[in-house]
This record gives C-alpha cells, structure tokens and sequence, in this order.
C-alpha cells in the first residue's frame, strides 16, 4: 500500500477541529479500556452446532446438507461459513464504544479483485452480506482470526501465524493512521489498483498478477460458453448441473422479468437506460459460497440488442448477523428508515457503496418478494463474474500469507474511515503495538475455539443430528 503518511495535502490544513477532538475521545477511552484488555478472551455458553441449525431453520432444506459439507472441509471453511456464530460470541465482548459501517464478515477470503466502471483492476473487500453499524473492533478481530485458522490450515508454525496475525493488525492500525492525514474527500478516494500493487516489490506482485490476468478472463461471455448451450431457435439457455445449479419449478420467466424490472427502478438513471435494452432470455437458482448454501440465489441471463450476453446474480438478503447474533446497539435512524422502506438488499447496496472505493455500477436490489414458502424475502442484484478474482488462500506460504494479511488490513482500515468517527479509533490505537499484540493473542485462542467447533461439527455428522454432503 503506499505510504500515507506523506499523501496529506495542503487542503486538510485549518480543518482539523473534528478530528483532533475524535482522536481526543479515542485516547481518554483506553483509560476505560485499556489496548491490552482486547487480547482477554470470553467466550459466552453456546452450542456452536444449535447456532447452525438456527439458520438452516430459514433455508432450502434441500441444500443444507451442501451447506454443512462445506463447513466440513477444514476449520477454515467452517469459519468462513460461522459469520453468525462469531457475532454470538463477540455480542457482549468489551468494546470502546465507536461504531463503524461495518463489514461483518471481514476474513481473509472476503478480499479480492474486480473491475472498476473504468475496467481498471482494483482490491479491496468484496462481501457485504452482513454489513451493519458495529464496534470496530468486531472486523478486525474477524480478520486476525481467520489468518491464524488459514496459518494453522496451510501447516504454518504458532509463530508464523502471529507473525502474519499481527502483520494484519498492524497494518490495519497504520494504514488507519495514514489515512487521516487526508481530507475526507482525499479518503473517499483513495483505492488500491493492482497495477500499484505490481510495481510495489513488498506487495503481492506475483499472486496479484496473476489473479489479475485470471480475473480479466472472467467475463459474460466466459460464462455464457461454460454454462448456456443454445436452442434450435439460436436462443441460449442455462444448463442445470444439479444440484449447484438448475432451473425452478417455483417461477416462470414472466414473474423474473417482472422482478428484473422492479430492480431497474433501483438503478442510476444512465444504468437503468442501458438495462433496458437487454430481455431476460433465462435464469436458474445457484448455489454460492459456504455460509450462504441455502439462502436463494438465482442467476439471470440477460441478451442485448446484438445478442451480446448479460449475467446478473439475484442473491438473497436477510438480516445481518451482526444485528440477529450480534445484538448491536440500535443503528441510526436513517439506516432503520431505509431498510424498512427498500428492504436488506438496499442495506447491503449501501454498505458495499460505502465500504468499496468503487462498486458494480449495476448494483440494485428488490423488496419484499414472495418465495418459494409463501414468505416475503429481499434480494439484491449485481454483475456476475464480472473480471473477479480472488487469491487461492491454500498456496500461501508463511511470507506470502504475511503480505496478503498486510493488505487485507490495509484495505479493512480504507473502509472503516469512510464512517465519520472512525478518527476515534486513531486515537485509542495511537503509535504503539499494544492493541496489535492483544488482539494476536485473542486471534490464537479463538482459533483453537474455532477448532474445538469443527471437531463438533464433525460429531454432530457423524452422530446424524445434521446432514452432510461433501465434494459439491
């Protein structure tokens, strides 16, 4: 990431007055708690297997058994897939106070590369599901975990995951701190393209290159060779590959073209005048991801006026874990209001336009659509596969794991100060490594809790109390 500290301009200067008194509050708060308080560890009676049965209670009892066979490939697919459980478990841990739009679900595999309007290649967080006002310190601890668990995953010594857990933490602290040495305009702006990242000799320039290159390949047309075949008519058409994805009974194209047309009403007006050049020609659900396997998620094949293709990816909105599990203090009211109104897929739009330097200009969403049981559910719209990429986590050796860490944090510090009083945590995490090593050693031991939970996972299979299907 570049050096932050020497990008302050001469427009900060006289404009201080609200940060200063930010960062103020923020060093009389480790009075109240202190830095290395954040590394005790306090974990709430819980059964980690009844938190997962709780949401499959919600889901298409159909894929649950594809859900908890993911969850089953290591402790690091079990902790990408508990985002619910962490909330559970950090709800009533000691925190300063400050919130954040928060990402939710802030671990390793939730970075990655995609396109911007412009077609250049950028990095930063890449899942909004869980978005919700929280504690700051609810992402960062979600990251430093999943680099220990992804450490222990790859056969990394204890001491080279800390290394790499404090490299995140440290460098989110840094970056945090070099961030406010600019305007709230300059912030707004700044991103991490990986051309800059290439040249860079202490970043990821080999794994990022190519990711890119792979990630540039990844595009409509992709998809429409991999997964459509053509009518008689020259017409294509989704080809099922159950049970990841098919078509279903439970809709006609005529109600998705309806709802597609709902979703134009969410769009720019430059967008929406493009979209309407496009027919919905197909769609089918899809099973995306780890914790999502269950949830519904379609995929729309649009054709353009030249026949170009066009896919769309409906996904699934409900409420954030971090407001069900979490038991976050009551968010603003502006947020309340909107979500009423237009549903958790406009809080997800939201927090992904707010937390990534740019964001899929083809971002929109739908409120209140009956679904397959008859109850109102909200989803939201986005490009699919849209030069996307991501870094293969299993490939990372103990130096390489370090840098990726190093910029996850960099990117997590980029989206927490776009929230107003994130200047505070600047002020309570000050020059010093206390709340870097803490928050290592909290990384440590949840990840052993982590473990204990796979191992209960695995028992509760093994016993049948859940149903399991790996290899999907």
């Amino acid at each position: 990431m570049p050096r932050l500290d020497v990008m302050a301009t001469s427009s900060r200067a006289g404009a201080t007055t609200v940060i200063d008194a930010r960062r103020s509050a923020g060093k009389a708060a480790r009075e109240a708690l202190p830095r290395k308080a954040q590394g005790a560890f306090v974990l709430p009676e819980r059964d980690p297997v009844a938190v997962i049965e709780a949401q499959n209670a919600t889901r298409l009892q159909s894929l649950v058994p594809i859900r908890i066979g993911r969850m089953l490939e290591s402790p690091f697919a079990l902790y990408r897939g508990s985002a619910a459980m962490m909330a559970h478990d950090l709800a009533d841990s000691p925190v300063t106070g400050c919130q954040v739009i928060a990402s939710g679900d802030a671990h390793l595999a939730n970075f990655g590369l995609f396109a911007s309007p412009e077609r250049r290649m950028l990095f930063d967080l890449n899942d909004f599901d869980e978005s919700y006002p929280a504690p700051w310190e609810w992402d960062v601890r979600r990251l430093a975990a999943s680099v220990w668990i992804n450490g222990r995953d790859n056969s990394h010594t204890e001491e080279q995951c800390a290394a790499s857990t404090a490299a995140a933490v440290r460098s989110y602290r840094s970056s945090l701190a070099g961030l406010f040495q600019l305007t709230a305009t300059e912030r707004y702006y700044f991103q991490e393209e990986t051309d800059v990242l290439e040249r860079d000799p202490s970043a990821q320039k080999r794994e990022i290159r190519a990711v890119t290159q792979k990630a540039r390949k990844r595009t409509s047309e992709q998809v429409l060779r991999k997964l459509t075949t053509t009518e008689e008519g020259g017409r294509p058409f989704i080809v099922d590959q159950f049970p990841v994805i098919r078509h279903s009974e439970n809709y006609d194209l005529g109600r998705i073209t309806e709802l597609y047309l709902l979703y134009l009403a969410t769009l720019r007006a430059d967008i929406r005048l493009l979209l309407t050049q496009y027919e919905v020609v197909d769609y089918a659900m899809r099973i995306v991801g780890v914790g999502s396997v269950g949830t519904r998620c379609w995929l729309i094949l649009l054709q353009g006026p030249a026949g170009e293709p066009l896919f769309l990816q409906a996904k699934e909105a409900p409420q954030s874990v971090l407001e069900t599990h979490g038991k976050v203090a009551t968010a603003p009211e502006s947020i309340i209001r909107a979500v009423s109104q237009n549903g958790q897929g406009s809080r997800v739009v939201g927090a992904q336009r707010i937390l990534q330097a740019q964001s899929d200009p083809f971002l929109g969403w739908v409120h209140s659509v009956e679904g397959d049981d008859g109850r109102l559910r909200d989803f939201y719209l986005r490009q699919f596969r849209d030069m996307k990429g991501s870094v293969d986590l299993h490939t990372l050796d103990p130096a390489r794991l370090a840098r990726y860490a190093r910029l996850c944090g960099a990117m997590l510090a980029r989206a927490h100060s776009q929230s107003p009083g994130s200047a505070f945590v600047t002020g309570y995490l000050g020059n010093g490594d206390a709340f870097d090593r803490a928050v290592t050693d909290w990384a440590r031991l949840y990840a052993d809790q982590s473990e204990k939970d796979y191992d209960a996972l695995r028992t509760a299979v093994k016993s049948g109390r859940l149903p399991a299907e790996k290899g999907l």
